[in-house]
């Protein structure tokens, strides 16, 4: 990829025309998460939490934020997002990995929705919580996998630790 496809010639923004692009199956995995207080974790993990079941609403807005994704992010296509789900994996005693995997029938691909449905999720936990812990940081939102289309499909490898 040596080329901007959001800019034209002359460097103005645009959105990219995908007309003539066929319809394939795409799919895409996005990841992050949020490092918390242990005691903030043990109380999400323990349903101790006054606003309620925090990852049953972190799950609900992650797909409600993939579902509107274009009406955010400038350039962004509407895609008619044919599934979309959300995964928590508690890992050590003060982080809580997110998953979010995105599928399509159409003519772009899902990665920012993906994407999105990682950021909100985070966002909406951090929101839930912030009352007992206000230093919870948001750490690594990226792109895992996608495949279909033309570009076919994306692995990410895993980056050298140092």
């Amino acid at each position: 990829m040596t080329e901007l496809t959001h800019v034209d010639e002359t460097g103005k923004a645009r959105m990219v025309n995908v007309g003539q692009k066929a319809d394939t199956e795409r799919e895409a995995i996005a990841s992050g998460g949020i490092r918390m207080n242990p005691v903030t974790l043990n109380k999400i993990r323990q349903m101790e939490i006054r606003k309620g079941d925090v990852l049953a609403v972190a799950r609900v807005a992650g797909i409600m934020a993939a579902k509107r994704t274009s009406g955010t992010i400038p350039l962004c296509h509407n895609v008619f997002i044919t599934e979309v789900s959300i995964d928590f994996d508690f890992i050590g005693s003060d982080y809580i990995k997110v998953v979010a995997c995105a599928k399509c029938i159409g003519k772009t691909g899902v990665e920012m929705e993906a994407l999105s449905a990682v950021a909100t999720s985070c966002l909406t936990i951090y929101d839930m919580c912030k009352a007992i812990d206000r230093g919870m940081v948001i750490e690594s939102i990226l792109l895992e996998k996608k495949s279909g289309g033309k570009s076919g499909t994306y692995l990410r490898e895993e980056l050298p630790s140092g």
